[in-house]
């Protein structure tokens, strides 16, 4: 080894060490950085095993030709953990949950079309194009630092033999960290993040399996109960984007949702119509609202694509099909489908509106392409009117999606609506979401003005359209995002229930419901899959749904 004459390290030997002390910080602040989304910053853990045994390796194999090969490998590896950090990051965020590969890649193309949908398809390709140029520029920069960073150096040096004993306890902390003590604050969050998506692509494989074969027993059994006791009842299921239990019991937004729901006990009340309120946990967050739908319809917890996706496959009976064995003509209204959704005909309504299917004359308000109020007035005066028996209706009031912007005002007279036309007015109205999400704190105000919208045009359509022979049945379909819940938030979505006959609410009141427009509790141990049966229980076959 090369040492002065005083026992010190040489001049010369000096700067090969700074640098190597360099590249070690370097990679053991990126390694922690892999761990950001899952302590919401960087968490207690100081020092990456990782990064040890790859300075030792970079170490002692920089300037010859098998190191700069391990370079451009490092690199691509480290963009790839960078990428899978960074959607780790936005499904907690959104979904609260963390990534899984295994069902996470089919819904890149669904976040290419929220971004479409709320800025436009330009823009969804330019931030495409924006995020794989920004990939290829950090897998660049991390291939010039391992390239040039760490300096040639002999193994019988100084520096030489501080490489080696980083990659030995590198090994060691990789090889024997099940076998050896685990230091304080140690961790190996590369190594981590690939083994948690090893995991969750194996237990997606199992729930395949699991799943698919219970609903191969589940439809060969069948479970379809006509809806006898509601033979001569509207039943009508109005889903409210975004409306968990956060715009009720959060602080933030109960001032400006709470005076909705007392307008809609108020309004019911008006109309001889009783009303009850709960809480239901919703399968998903802050997005996928189809795996909402789908876990009411069926009866079934549909909380991922896969089993979506799987009970798709299979003909599983459903609500729908309850209520057509009863008699009743079935619609689904989704004015948020504007592409083909084969997986809409699975569910067999007699009547499948899609965004293009309604006669709609107004402007699209960015994601949302009608307000809620079109689609309840198209409901009431074409598809209700027209519905040639009892009706059973499922409705996607969209007006509560993202971006929040613009929020129209309810139109008093309900018969001016008609096309919708009359919401010309309000287009290109207001400021842009690209506009408004630059300050979170009024996007939070503007989910709660939005959510507030949703709720009181469906008050307004109860105090409109008073009917005597519907039951009413208004549910959010989940909790918003986290950046709306803060973090740990229920799963809970309000249920409103409202009927002429407080008999038929009877079913409900069993299950901790209450009288009146506000859910008891945002946390409960019933979920949105519970509720198929609650009905089945009340009034299918002998089930009761009068006083009588």
């Amino acid at each position: 080894m090369s040492i002065a004459s005083n026992g010190r390290i040489s001049a010369r030997q000096r700067w090969p060490l700074l640098r190597l002390a360099l590249l070690f910080c370097l990679l053991n602040v990126g390694l922690l950085a892999l761990e950001l989304a899952r302590h919401d910053g960087f968490g207690p853990n100081r020092l990456a095993v990782e990064a040890m045994m790859l300075t030792g390796v970079f170490g002692l194999l920089a300037g010859r030709r098998i190191g700069q090969w391990l370079a451009v490998l490092g690199a691509i590896l480290a963009t790839a953990l960078l990428a899978m950090a960074l959607a780790d990051a936005l499904a907690r965020y959104s979904l609260n949950r963390p990534l899984n590969l295994g069902l996470d890649l089919a819904l890149v193309a669904s976040v290419f079309h929220l971004i479409a949908g709320n800025v436009s398809v330009i823009a969804a390709w330019l931030a495409t194009l924006l995020v794989a140029a920004l990939l290829l520029l950090i897998a660049c920069a991390i291939c010039w630092l391992l390239r040039r960073l760490p300096a040639r150096v002999a193994v019988r040096s100084w520096t030489g033999a501080i490489a080696v004993l980083l990659l030995l306890a590198g090994l060691v902390g990789l090889l024997g960290r099940d076998l050896l003590p685990k230091p304080p604050r140690t961790i190996t969050p590369a190594l981590t993040m690939l083994q948690d998506q090893v995991h969750w692509v194996e237990r997606t494989r199992q729930e395949r399996a699991e799943f698919g074969a219970m609903l191969q027993r589940r439809d060969d059994a069948g479970t379809r109960q006509a809806m006898t006791g509601l033979a001569e009842i509207d039943v009508v299921v109005g889903f409210i984007e975004s409306y968990g239990v956060s715009a009720v019991f959060d602080e933030r937004y109960a001032p400006v949702v709470l005076p909705q729901l007392e307008s809609l006990e108020e309004r019911a009340g008006a109309a001889g119509l009783s009303l009850v309120s709960g809480t239901v946990n919703a399968p998903v967050f802050g997005g996928q609202s189809w795996l909402a739908h789908a876990t009411f319809l069926t009866g079934l917890w549909i909380d991922s694509q896969l089993r979506y996706e799987l009970l798709q496959q299979t003909r599983q009976d459903t609500l729908v099909d309850d209520f057509a064995a009863s008699g009743h003509h079935t619609a689904a209204l989704m004015p948020a489908i504007t592409m083909p959704w084969p997986e809409g005909r699975w569910y067999g309504f007699d009547t499948l509106l899609e965004a293009a299917d309604f006669p709609y004359a107004g402007p699209p308000f960015n994601w949302v392409t009608m307000p809620d109020q079109y689609t309840w007035s198209h409901f009431q005066e074409t598809v209700r009117a027209a519905a040639p028996r009892p009706l059973f209706a499922q409705l996607a009031l969209i007006s509560s999606h993202a971006p929040w912007v613009p929020i129209v005002p309810v139109i008093e007279d309900w018969s001016s609506i008609g096309d919708g036309e009359i919401f010309n007015q309000w287009e290109g109205k207001g400021e842009t979401p690209a506009s408004l999400w630059r300050d979170h704190d009024r996007v939070r105000e503007h989910f709660a003005r939005s959510v507030a919208y949703s709720l009181e045009v469906s008050s307004s359509y109860v105090a409109e359209f008073p009917d005597r022979n519907t039951l009413l049945i208004l549910i959010g379909d989940h909790q918003p995002a986290r950046m709306i819940t803060g973090p740990d938030p229920s799963a809970g979505v309000p249920v409103h229930v409202i009927s002429a006959d407080p008999a038929r609410l009877e079913i409900f009141r069993k299950r901790g419901f209450v009288d009146g427009g506000v859910p008891p509790d945002e946390f409960t141990d019933h979920s949105m899959a519970d509720i198929r049966s609650w009905l089945q229980e009340a009034f299918g076959g002998r089930g009761l749904s009068t006083a009588d």
